[in-house]
C-alpha cells in the first residue's frame, strides 16, 4: 500500500506506483484536433528536411543559432502543438499527472507545476494612482517649427514625425472601476524621439490640489475609498484639502463638468507642472505643455456617466469608444501648444509660475501651435503595451529640463521609483518602454535583465575602450539656473502674500447660471456628508464665500435646509449681510 502526504507521492514509494496508461483508441473531438496538428506539423517538417515532428534541427545537421539577439520569444513561432514553457512537447495537456485514474496529484508533473506557478504571478502589482486606463499608438507630427525655443530635434524642422503610445486614464479607483466616475484623467504620452525618449505625463485638469510632492501620498488616501469601509467618502477629502486654501481652484474644476469627461477621445491633457525649454544659444523659458482635442472637449452629467457604465454592462465604455473608433478609421487627434514665460518675469506676477495650483492666464502667456498627435493604431496586447508601459516626467531628451516646480521634483524621482517596483528594475528594456534610437548604458545584472551583451568592458571612463561625446551642445538639458540658499523647509516665498481664491472666484464667475447650479450641487453634497463635522463645514463656507460671496451664500443656504444640519441654519444670520440673499438657493438658481 502507498502512503500519501498532502495528495502528493513520496519518493520512496515513487518506484511502486503504475501510472494510467494511454487509451489506445482516440475518439473525442479534442484527440483528432491534435492528431491532425501532428500530421500537418509532419508534414511541414518533411518539406523542410526533418523526417520526425520531434526531431531538433541539430538531429539531421541542422545549424543551430546562437544568436540570442534573434530568438526573442514570438507567436509568429510557435508549435503547432503544446509545450511546456522550456520548448518540451507535453502529451495530454489537459490532464494532470496522477497516480491511478483517481489517485492524487503527483509533484512530479513538472507542467502542471510550471503552469499553475505562472500563472499565479501573471499580474504586476496594480499602479497606485492610474490604475484604470487604455493605451493606443501613433505618431506626433511638428507643424510649426520650434526649434527658436527648443533644441530637442522631434520639436523642429516642420514635417518630421515621431512615433508614440498614448495613454489615458482615471487618477484615483482601481484597475476594475467604471470609466466614468467624478475624477481626475490622467494623459500621458511617450514619444520616441531620436534623442531618446521623451515622456509627456499630464491630467485632463491644469492645476493640481497642492504645492509640495511631499504631501501627494495624504492626497491620495483622502482621495481613495475609506480605509475602514472601502467606499469614497467627500467628507474626507474636504477634511484634507480644508488645510490648503489654493485647492479651490482644482475643485472648480473636478466639482465641475470637467470632473465627467465624456470619454478618453474627448479630453485633453495638460502638463500641470512648469518645465523648461533651452534653445541652441542656451536661452531658458519656463514652459507648460498643452495637447488640445481636435475633437473637442465633451464631458457628462452623474446619471450620462451611470448610464454609460450600465450599456452592455460596460465599466469600460471609454476603452470601447476609442478602440472602436481606432478600428473604423475615425483617428483621434490632439494640437501639441506651449505656453512659455521668461523666468525675468516670474516677479511681476500676482502668482507664483511654479505654483502647479495656479493657471497661466493665456491673455499674457498665450498658447503657441507646435504640432500635431494623431492616435491612429490600436494595441497588440493589453498587458505587454498598456499595463507595462511605464512614464516618468523625468524622461526628458536635450532642450526640454525641469524647472524648481516642488511638485515636479518629487514626481521625478517618484515615478521612476514606482515602475522599478511595479514591473522590474529593468522595466525600460521592455519593448513598449525601450528607446527606439540607438543606446548605450552599462546597466547590469538583476532579474530579467534581457539585454544581449558580449562586452568586456561594463565601465566607464576607460582607456581601452573611451566614451564619445554626445553628437550634440554639452549640458544641453542641464539648466544653467544659478542655485543657493540655506536648508529649509518651507512653501514659496509668494505663499501668504497671494490671494489663493482668485482664480477660482474668476473661473466660477464666468460660469453661466445653469453650470453654477450644477457646480454648487456637487459641493454641497460633499459638504452635506454626515459624518463631516460643523467645524469643517464652517471652514469649507469660509473658504468658498472668499472664492465668491455669493457662492458661499448660497452653499450655506442649502446646507441650512439639510436634515440634521441645523446648527448651520444658527449661523447664517450672523453670515449674510444681505438678508433677501437667503432665498438664493441652489433651486432657484436653477430655475
Amino acid at each position: 500500500m502507498l502512503t500519501f502526504m498532502s495528495g502528493l507521492v513520496g519518493t520512496s514509494a515513487h518506484s511502486a506506483i503504475a501510472l494510467p496508461s494511454k487509451n489506445a483508441v482516440i475518439g473525442s473531438c479534442r484527440n483528432r484536433v491534435r492528431r491532425a496538428s501532428t500530421l500537418r506539423l509532419s508534414a511541414e517538417m518533411r518539406e523542410n528536411g526533418n523526417a520526425k515532428p520531434n526531431d531538433h534541427p541539430a538531429a539531421n545537421g541542422a545549424p543551430v543559432s546562437h544568436d540570442f539577439t534573434q530568438l526573442r520569444p514570438d507567436v509568429r513561432r510557435n508549435t503547432q502543438y503544446m509545450t511546456s514553457a522550456h520548448g518540451q512537447s507535453v502529451q495530454e495537456w489537459d490532464k494532470s499527472l496522477s497516480a491511478g485514474d483517481r489517485g492524487p496529484v503527483l509533484l512530479e508533473d513538472h507542467f502542471l507545476i510550471e503552469k499553475m506557478q505562472q500563472f499565479d504571478r501573471e499580474k504586476v502589482p496594480e499602479r497606485v494612482v492610474h490604475a484604470r486606463g487604455m493605451v493606443a499608438k501613433g505618431y506626433f507630427e511638428v507643424t510649426d517649427d520650434a526649434s527658436d525655443i527648443t533644441m530637442a530635434h522631434f520639436l523642429g524642422q516642420k514635417g518630421r514625425r515621431t512615433p508614440v503610445a498614448a495613454r489615458f486614464s482615471t487618477v484615483t479607483h482601481e484597475k476594475g472601476s467604471p470609466e466614468g466616475l467624478r475624477d481626475v484623467r490622467g494623459f500621458s504620452v511617450k514619444m520616441y524621439t531620436e534623442q531618446g525618449n521623451w515622456d509627456f505625463v499630464g491630467n485632463n485638469i491644469p492645476v493640481f490640489f497642492i504645492k509640495d510632492g511631499i504631501m501627494f501620498p495624504d492626497l491620495v488616501h483622502s482621495l481613495r475609498p475609506n480605509p475602514k469601509t472601502h467606499i469614497q467618502e467627500g467628507w474626507r477629502i474636504l477634511d484634507f484639502l480644508g488645510n490648503y486654501p489654493e485647492s479651490t481652484l482644482m475643485l472648480t474644476y473636478l466639482l465641475d463638468y470637467d470632473g465627467i469627461p465624456k470619454d478618453w477621445r474627448h479630453m485633453e491633457g495638460w502638463s500641470v507642472n512648469t518645465f523648461k525649454l533651452i534653445n541652441s544659444q542656451g536661452q531658458e523659458r519656463y514652459v507648460k505643455f498643452h495637447f488640445a482635442c481636435d475633437q473637442g472637449v465633451e464631458t457628462m452629467s452623474d446619471p450620462g456617466a451611470q448610464a454609460a457604465g450600465i450599456l452592455n454592462m460596460r465599466h469600460s465604455h471609454a476603452t470601447h469608444d476609442l478602440v472602436n473608433a481606432i478600428a473604423a478609421g475615425d483617428f483621434p487627434s490632439w494640437t501639441l501648444e506651449v505656453q512659455t514665460m521668461d523666468p525675468a518675469e516670474e516677479g511681476t506676477l500676482d502668482f507664483d509660475p511654479l505654483d502647479c495650483t495656479k493657471n497661466w492666464p493665456q491673455d499674457k502667456f498665450p498658447l503657441r501651435k507646435v504640432g500635431k498627435m494623431v492616435i491612429n493604431q490600436n494595441i497588440d496586447n493589453f498587458h505587454n503595451e498598456a499595463e507595462q508601459i511605464a512614464f516618468n516626467p523625468g524622461t526628458v531628451v536635450p532642450g526640454i529640463t525641469f524647472s524648481n516646480d516642488k511638485v515636479l521634483q518629487s514626481r521625478v524621482f517618484s515615478y521612476q521609483d514606482t515602475q522599478r517596483y511595479r514591473i522590474g528594475n529593468h522595466y525600460n528594456m521592455l519593448p513598449i518602454n525601450a528607446p527606439r534610437c540607438p543606446f548605450h548604458l552599462n546597466n547590469e545584472d538583476g532579474a530579467q535583465n534581457w539585454m544581449h551583451r558580449d562586452n568586456e568592458i561594463n565601465y566607464q571612463p576607460s582607456v581601452m575602450a573611451p566614451a564619445a561625446d554626445p553628437p550634440s551642445v554639452k549640458n544641453n538639458n542641464v539648466s544653467q539656473e544659478k542655485i543657493s540658499g540655506q536648508r529649509v523647509r518651507s512653501g514659496y516665498p509668494s505663499d501668504g502674500h497671494v490671494d489663493e481664491y482668485k482664480q477660482a472666484g474668476d473661473r466660477y464667475r464666468s460660469f453661466d447660471g445653469a453650470r453654477k447650479a450644477h457646480f454648487e450641487l456637487h459641493v454641497v453634497e460633499w459638504m452635506a456628508d454626515p459624518k463631516g463635522s460643523d467645524e469643517l463645514r464652517e471652514l469649507w463656507l469660509g473658504h468658498w464665500s472668499k472664492v465668491d460671496e455669493g457662492l458661499g451664500s448660497r452653499i450655506r443656504v442649502e446646507l441650512a435646509g439639510r436634515q440634521g444640519l441645523g446648527s448651520v441654519v444658527q449661523k447664517t444670520k450672523d453670515f449674510f449681510t444681505d438678508q433677501s440673499s437667503e432665498e438664493h438657493s441652489i433651486a432657484a438658481t436653477k430655475a
